[in-house]
């Protein structure tokens, strides 16, 4: 922080991504983002974009401009002069990835390839209060982007960290739209709050908010390769769902999809902090609680089948810390119930079902990616 009080963190500066937005320069950039540290020529993303090489020509100028692209060398060619070879720079760019779960705050900082380039960790109380949690989520941010500004200057002379904004994941139910969460469940009293628009006042900086379920499934659809139709559950504190449809995540008409932790499937069951009896995430923590971790994995399962049963995906990803603690318990129990599914469906083979990639900040990861993906067309942020 520079001193003032006004959140501003020296060294750091926005992004104008507005020039980006068009489909053409978003496709463009994203082939470039493919092609990794090889680089592509003009070409080649002629080739691969369906476009002229006049567009292209024209766009992959207007990202050189920009710093977002630099020549990478050359290439033989089959005739004539060497084709030059243009890549993406990682660094012309970056999103912080803030994961604000019940009891920890996990903030990374992504290079525009979704590299992590700096991390921090600390406990957190969603209970604290909106204004103490927005204050400590702000410093942490602050903190994170110092570290990474001094690491950067330790290698150029005069540093500057282009910053697209803060991406935002914790618990649901919220109104993605606005930023303004819902009844968080166990947190009624954050019900109505204007988290984005209270923390980009503090950072002075664009900010996005999502459920840490769907940031989560869109940093799998967007940077690990996972396509098509997929969910991605998340058991930690809490349980819910990320859902992607055809590549893209499912939110819902009010932003609500994903409550997956609150479908009842016993009806006389336990007492859930959502006020229903029976839900899918009471039965599972309380079976995580007595230490039951086969039972949690079959409930889940149970909630899984349904979940297959009703949008008909092709992939089941598991994450969160309770399903990084025992990850092949939770893959077998839950694959086996899917088995016994599609056996009386049937249908061959079942779902599969793996444990997502990402570890503890999987979730701050996919944060960073409501601000970079739409930079790649990948996603409408």
């Amino acid at each position: 922080m520079n001193g003032n009080g006004n959140g501003r963190t020296a060294g750091v500066t926005g992004v104008n991504i507005l020039a980006l937005r068009s489909h053409n320069g978003a496709l463009i950039l994203d082939l470039l983002r493919i092609a990794g540290a090889a680089g592509i020529s003009r070409l080649e993303l002629a080739e691969r974009a369906g476009l002229t090489p006049q567009a292209v020509s024209k766009i992959t100028a207007r990202l050189r401009a920009d710093g977002l692209v630099t020549e990478a060398g050359y290439r033989a060619s089959t005739g004539g002069k060497p084709r030059t070879v243009l890549r993406l720079v990682p660094d012309a760019g970056h999103a912080v990835g803030l994961h604000l779960d019940r009891d920890e705050l996990t903030a990374v900082l992504c290079d525009l390839t979704g590299a992590v380039v700096a991390e921090r960790r600390t406990p957190l109380s969603l209970g604290a209060g909106a204004d103490a949690v927005v204050e400590g989520a702000a410093r942490e941010v602050e903190a994170l982007l110092t570290e990474a500004r001094a690491r950067r200057g330790a290698v150029e002379a005069a540093p500057l960290l282009p910053v697209l904004g803060v991406g935002v994941a914790l618990p649901g139910p919220l109104d993605h739209l606005h930023g303004v969460l819902h009844r968080v469940t166990g947190f009624p009293e954050w019900d109505g709050f204007p988290l984005r628009a209270a923390l980009a006042r503090r950072l002075r900086m664009p900010v996005v908010v999502d459920k840490d379920t769907n940031a989560a499934a869109l940093g799998l659809a967007a940077v690990a390769g996972a396509h098509g139709s997929f969910a991605y559950l998340h058991l930690g504190t809490g349980l819910g769902a990320g859902l992607v449809i055809d590549g893209k995540v499912h939110r819902g008409a009010r932003t609500r999809a994903g409550e997956f932790g609150h479908q009842v499937v016993q009806l006389d069951g336990p007492m859930c902090e959502c006020g229903n009896r029976g839900c899918v995430e009471a039965l599972c923590l309380a079976a995580v609680a007595r230490g039951d971790v086969e039972e949690a994995a079959r409930v889940l399962g149970t909630g899984v089948a349904n979940l297959v049963g009703l949008l008909d995906i092709e992939l089941v990803l598991l994450g969160g810390r309770t399903v990084e603690a025992h990850p092949d318990a939770f893959v077998r129990g839950v694959g086996f119930v899917l088995d016994e599914w599609a056996r009386l469906q049937g249908e061959d083979p079942a779902v599969p079902v793996r444990v997502a990639g990402g570890g503890a900040s999987g979730v701050a990861e996919g944060a960073a990616q409501l601000l970079l993906a739409p930079l790649f067309g990948r996603e409408d942020g």
